[in-house]
């Protein structure tokens, strides 16, 4: 490979090693850009996974996305480290006699960069000149951390969809109290702790998707525990709370139910590209509508009322 090839394709490498790095911290420990390479794969699984026959398919849609996302950075870190040893191929590695005649040279150079990222060290392909040295070690590092860096993100997950399968249980349970002709049904206005005690959940829901935006693309197939299916209720159940002009306490928590829940409205909007510029009930349906438990949200309704959050209620 002459001087020039050798400089473009370390180059190139080098670039495609910073972007899985650069998406990696950014995934795992900031708010990823809405087109950062990772949330381009996960929005464009869920989009396969909604044209699939079937609701069934939805659940296969975030583990499949932390796959493919996990996929790509080792496939990036890969190609990207296999176009840095590509010009040292072969005079600066040395080879196992069996293998003097095996592949090309970016074959070889693929082969070398996946064992060691992978931290398998067969051996049969060993650096010679003394940069290769270095930079081989500090490619199984960052495999290693790879995998630790996955798996660590993995265990984060489950506690996030954890959180958000209590907060839907709790607002079912609510509703079908107040649907059940057998039953007394809740106190009006309900206990102020209650109201609180929603809002707190929630806003900790909102926060769990700024993080871990991954996390909306985990379709719960159990209507029990679907946040989606339940979010109009709970709008329903603050507004109730919002009109209480004899408890002080009820209309003053309610209205904090409120607000949570235009915002929480508002950034579903913004990260996961649901229809804008609408109230937030019909926000909250389109989310219900996108994970396949409610009707759509109907289009073009303007915003009439409510906190500036991007989204009203109506």
């Amino acid at each position: 490979m002459n001087a020039a090839g050798a400089v473009l394709s370390s180059a190139v490498g080098v670039a495609l090693i910073a972007s899985a790095l650069f998406d990696v911290l950014a995934t795992l420990f900031s708010h990823p850009r809405r087109h950062s390479p990772s949330r381009a794969l996960i929005s464009a699984t869920w989009s396969a996974c909604h044209h699939l026959p079937g609701t069934r398919t939805l659940a296969l849609a975030g583990p499949l996305s932390f796959l493919v996302v996990v996929a790509s950075w080792a496939v990036f870190l890969g190609c990207g480290w296999a176009l840095v040893y590509w010009p040292w191929m072969p005079e600066g590695f040395l080879h196992a006699a069996e293998l003097d005649a095996a592949g090309t040279d970016l074959l070889d150079a693929l082969y070398f960069s996946l064992v060691t990222l992978s931290t398998l060290g067969y051996g049969d392909v060993s650096p010679a000149h003394g940069l290769l040295r270095v930079a081989a070690p500090l490619e199984s590092l960052l495999g290693l951390g790879l995998l630790t860096a996955s798996v660590s993100w993995l265990l984060s997950i489950f506690p996030v969809l954890s959180r958000r399968r209590a907060l839907a249980y709790e607002i079912r349970l609510l509703e079908e109290v107040e649907a059940d002709s057998a039953d007394p049904g809740p106190p009006s206005p309900l206990p102020p702790s209650v109201y609180a005690d929603l809002t707190s959940r929630l806003v900790a829901c909102e926060r769990d998707l700024v993080t871990f935006p991954i996390t909306y693309y985990f379709h719960d197939e159990d209507a029990r525990f679907a946040l989606p299916a339940v979010m109009e209720h709970l709008l329903d159940i603050a507004e109730r709370a919002r009109r209480q002009s004899t408890s002080t306490d009820a209309h003053f928590h309610g209205g904090l139910l409120l607000r949570a829940i235009d915002d929480f409205a508002a950034g579903v909007v913004v990260r996961f590209r649901l229809p804008a510029g609408a109230t937030t009930r019909d926000v909250l349906r389109a989310y219900a509508h996108d994970h396949a438990v409610g009707p759509a949200a109907p289009g073009g309704a303007r915003r009439t009322s409510g906190h500036g959050a991007g989204t009203r209620r109506g």
